[in-house]
C-alpha cells in the first residue's frame, strides 16, 4: 500500500488537474510533496523506534497513513490535496523499515530469508503495478479512489498486526531530540528532493528557484553531516556506515536500484513518447518485469540462504546489465513482444537481487540497529532513485537534441528536392513530417544511449558487492517470540 502510493497517482495527474481547475505542472506537487516528506521521514525511523517502539510505530504510521489517504480522496482543492499528501508521505516513512524489522523478529533464523524475499517482492512489483492500477481506477471510476482504496486495507492491516503482535514486549527510551540535526535534515533533504523532482521542468540551474533550493540543500546537508557525526545522540545514526557489510550493501543497493528505477520510469515514457503507445499498452509492455519476482519469491526465501549471497547478486546484476544492453539495440520498429521479453528478462534479475542485497546489508548489525539501518538504507535507495530519474530524464532530452542536430546536418534541401524555406502548404506539411521523423529517431537513439549507460551501472555494482564479507544471515531484533 505504501510503495504503491509513490507511483499510483502519477498517471492521474492530468485528470486531477482538470477536476481541480489547475495546470498539470501545478498538480505535479501532488507527487513532489509525498516524495519530499517521505524522504525526510525515512532516516528518522531509528530515533522513532527508540521513543515509541516498533509495533506501536508501525500501527500509528499505518493508521495515520490510512487517515491521510481518506483526506486525499475527499480533498476538494489542490492546496488541501497537497497538504494531505505531505502528511501521507511523512507518516509513510517508517512503514517499510518497521515492517522489515518486525518480520525479522517473528521469523526463526532459517525462515528470515523468506521474510526478506516477501518484502523484496513488494519493493519490485508495487512501482510497476502502481501506474497500471492508477490508470485503470482513474478510467473506470474516479481519481479519488486511487487514495480511498487504502482505507479498508489500512484498517485491516492495523487490526491484524495489533492482534497478532499484542504480546510482543518492547523497551523504549526517552532519547533527547537532536533539534539541530532534525532542522538541517528537514531543510537539506526537503530542498534536495524539490531540486530533483522539479529541476527538469524548471530547466535546472537556469531557474532562480532551483538555484536557491540547490544552495539551501548543499549548505543544510553539509551542516547535517558534520553535526550528526559529532553529536552524542544523533537523530540519524550515520555511524552505521562504519559497518563494512552495511556500507557495501547500501552502496550496491543504491547503484542497482537507481538504475532499475530509472528503467522503470524511462521505458513507459519511451513507449508513449517515441513509439506511440497509449498509457495502458505501455504499462502492459512494461508489466512482465514484475512476473518472475512474484513467482520466484517462495523459492528465493527457501533456497537463497544456502548460497553465497554475493554470487547471487552478481548473477542478478549480469542479467540486469544484459537486459539494458539488449534495450540499447532497440529501434523504431521494435515489436511489443520483443519489448515485453526484455522486460521479463529484467524481472529475473530483480528476483535474484533485492532479497540477497538486503540480507547482506543487515547481516552484521546488532539486533537493536535493524530498524534504524533499514530506514537509512531505504532512504539512501529512495534518494538514489530520485537522482537517477532526474539525471536520466535530463540525459534523454539532451542527447535527443544532440542527435537531432547531427541528423539534420546530414540533410540538404537539394538532396530532398524540396525548397529550403517551404512556401506551399505541401512543402510545409512535408517539413513538419520530416522534422517529426527526425525527432522520433533522435529520441530513439538517445534512449539507446541511456540504456547502454544504465547497463554499465549494473556492471559497476558487481565490483562493489564483493567488498562485503560473509556470513550473511540477518540477526533478529529484540523481542522475538
Amino acid at each position: 500500500m505504501q510503495v504503491l502510493d509513490g507511483t499510483i497517482a502519477n498517471v492521474s495527474l492530468p485528470t486531477i488537474a482538470g477536476n481541480l481547475g489547475v495546470s498539470t505542472s501545478q498538480s505535479a506537487w501532488v507527487i513532489t510533496t509525498f516524495s519530499v516528506c517521505n524522504a525526510i521521514a525515512l532516516p528518522l525511523t531509528g530515533f522513532l523506534v527508540k521513543r515509541v517502539g516498533q509495533v506501536r510505530l508501525f500501527l500509528w504510521s499505518t493508521l495515520l497513513f490510512t487517515l491521510a489517504s481518506l483526506l486525499c480522496g475527499l480533498a476538494q482543492s489542490l492546496g488541501a490535496l497537497v497538504l494531505c499528501r505531505a502528511l501521507q508521505g511523512a507518516v509513510a516513512g517508517p512503514m517499510i523499515p518497521t515492517t522489515q524489522a518486525l518480520m525479522l523478529s517473528i521469523y526463526p533464523p532459517h525462515r528470515r530469508g523468506f521474510a526478506l524475499s516477501m518484502i523484496a517482492m513488494v519493493t519490485v512489483v508495487a512501482p510497476i503495478a502502481g501506474p497500471l492500477l492508477g490508470g485503470w481506477i482513474t478510467d473506470r471510476y474516479a481519481w479519488p479512489w486511487t487514495f480511498l482504496i487504502n482505507v479498508p486495507i489500512g484498517l485491516f492491516a492495523a487490526a491484524t498486526v495489533a492482534t497478532q503482535m499484542r504480546a510482543k514486549r518492547e523497551t523504549t527510551e526517552q532519547v533527547k531530540v537532536d533539534h539541530i540535526g532534525l532542522a538541517t535534515l528537514v531543510l537539506g533533504v526537503g530542498a534536495l528532493q524539490i531540486v530533483l523532482d522539479k529541476g527538469n521542468d524548471e530547466d535546472w540551474f537556469q531557474s532562480p528557484f532551483i538555484v536557491v533550493m540547490a544552495l539551501l540543500a548543499a549548505i543544510s546537508l553539509a551542516a547535517f553531516l558534520i553535526w550528526e557525526l559529532h553529536e552524542r545522540n544523533p537523530i540519524v545514526n550515520l555511524r552505521l556506515f562504519a559497518n563494512r557489510n552495511f556500507a557495501a550493501g547500501t552502496v550496491t543497493l543504491v547503484l542497482a536500484y537507481s538504475a532499475f528505477f530509472a528503467v522503470n520510469v524511462l521505458v513507459p515514457q519511451w513507449l508513449q513518447r517515441t513509439m506511440g503507445y497509449t498509457a495502458i499498452w505501455a504499462g502492459l509492455a512494461a508489466a512482465p518485469m514484475g512476473l518472475l519476482p512474484v513467482l520466484l519469491t517462495p523459492f528465493m526465501g527457501r533456497y537463497a540462504p544456502r548460497f553465497n549471497m554475493r554470487w547471487m547478486v552478481c548473477s542478478a546484476f549480469a542479467i540486469l546489465a544484459a537486459a539494458s544492453f539488449l534495450r540499447s539495440g532497440f529501434f523504431l520498429g521494435v515489436g511489443f513482444q520483443h519489448v515485453a521479453a526484455v522486460q521479463l528478462l529484467q524481472g529475473l534479475g530483480l528476483a535474484l537481487f533485492i532479497m540477497p542485497i538486503n540480507a547482506i546489508l543487515l547481516s552484521d548489525l546488532k539486533p537493536q540497529e535493524i530498524a534504524a539501518a533499514s530506514g537509512l538504507s531505504t532512504f539512501s535507495r529512495t534518494l538514489g532513485a530520485s537522482f537517477a530519474v532526474s539525471l536520466t530524464s535530463l540525459l534523454w532530452d539532451r542527447r535527443a537534441v544532440l542527435h537531432h542536430a547531427h541528423l539534420a546536418e546530414g540533410l540538404s534541401p537539394q538532396a530532398l528536392a524540396t525548397p529550403a524555406v517551404p512556401t506551399a502548404p505541401g512543402d510545409l506539411a512535408f517539413a513538419y513530417r520530416l522534422d517529426h521523423a527526425i525527432d522520433q529517431l533522435a529520441y530513439q537513439m538517445s534512449f539507446n544511449d541511456v540504456s547502454f549507460a544504465l547497463g554499465w551501472i549494473f556492471v559497476l555494482a558487481i565490483g562493489v558487492v564483493w567488498l562485503a564479507r560473509p556470513p550473511f544471515t540477518p540477526k533478529a531484533p529484540p523481542g522475538r517470540r
